[in-house]
């Protein structure tokens, strides 16, 4: 396992990074072609995975160049991301924890590692870009996730992590809409009524993500040059929802933090 970085550079109030999505011909997917996804993504989740990545390289591309650039997809699951990026002409790594998540499709995965996003087994700066991907809303300290990926991160390299926000209407996942009466009582209503633990389990891979963590962790988070947050599939006008209180972070759905690594001291 791999040691975080020493010497960090502390920036209390990063400046925003300028960009606009799309910008070099990938495009975002439209609203309604997202919304009718997720309403299938439980009778077809490779389908939903797939245009999510879709989107996602979009998303990606309206902050850096993606041909022949190195990038890390942390908690990347069986890999649709890491494709997408290819096709787009990046060299991609993908890497789960889970190595059942890895492999959870009949198909051969290239570039794939298991290991933990909070210790990657990866030196530094050896990345130009590392995204997680709906990922922050299943880990217990994503902070140390974002460090971890900052430090493989390569100077003036970007850190994109995206969550879905817990009082949103899919904050609790398959146990959603009773997370808004609690996760542990919307946990235990899943287990009775279809007798088994659900993929996503309320304070084990589970957890209340809320939009002013995530703007108190890009004020916090080590080794950082410049930050944007901004709700993940809304346009980027609507960043102001994310500062409601409650109802806000209900509308905005899904949070997206990019940080741009700061140069070495």
């Amino acid at each position: 396992m791999v040691e975080a970085q020493a010497g960090s550079t502390v920036v209390p109030t990063p400046q925003l990074v300028g960009s606009s999505s799309g910008g070099l011909g990938l495009r975002r997917l439209p609203l309604w072609q997202l919304a009718r996804a997720f309403l299938a993504e439980q009778r077809d989740p490779d389908r939903f995975y797939r245009l999510l990545a879709q989107d996602t390289v979009g998303l990606l591309a309206g902050f850096a160049p993606l041909e022949g650039a190195r990038v890390l997809d942390v908690g990347s699951g069986p890999g649709d991301l890491a494709e997408a990026l290819r096709a787009a002409g990046a060299r991609a790594v993908s890497l789960d924890v889970d190595w059942d998540e890895l492999h959870c499709r009949p198909r051969i995965l290239a570039g794939a590692v298991q290991g933990d996003g909070r210790r990657l087994p990866f030196p530094r700066a050896c990345f130009d870009l590392v995204c997680a991907v709906n990922v922050l809303e299943h880990l217990p300290d994503p902070p140390g996730l974002l460090t971890e990926a900052l430090r493989v991160c390569r100077p003036g390299g970007l850190v994109v992590a995206t969550g879905t926000l817990w009082w949103s209407p899919w904050g609790g996942h398959e146990t959603a809409p009773w997370h808004y009466l609690g996760g542990a009582w919307a946990l235990r209503r899943y287990r009775a009524r279809t007798g088994r633990d659900p993929k996503n389990r309320f304070g084990t891979t589970l957890f209340p993500l809320s939009a002013r963590h995530v703007l108190a962790w890009a004020r916090t988070v080590p080794g950082v040059a410049r930050v944007e947050v901004f709700p993940r599939y809304w346009p980027r006008w609507t960043t102001g929802l994310l500062r409601l209180p409650v109802l806000g972070e209900a509308l905005a759905w899904n949070v997206a933090l990019v940080l741009e690594r700061a140069p070495n001291p």
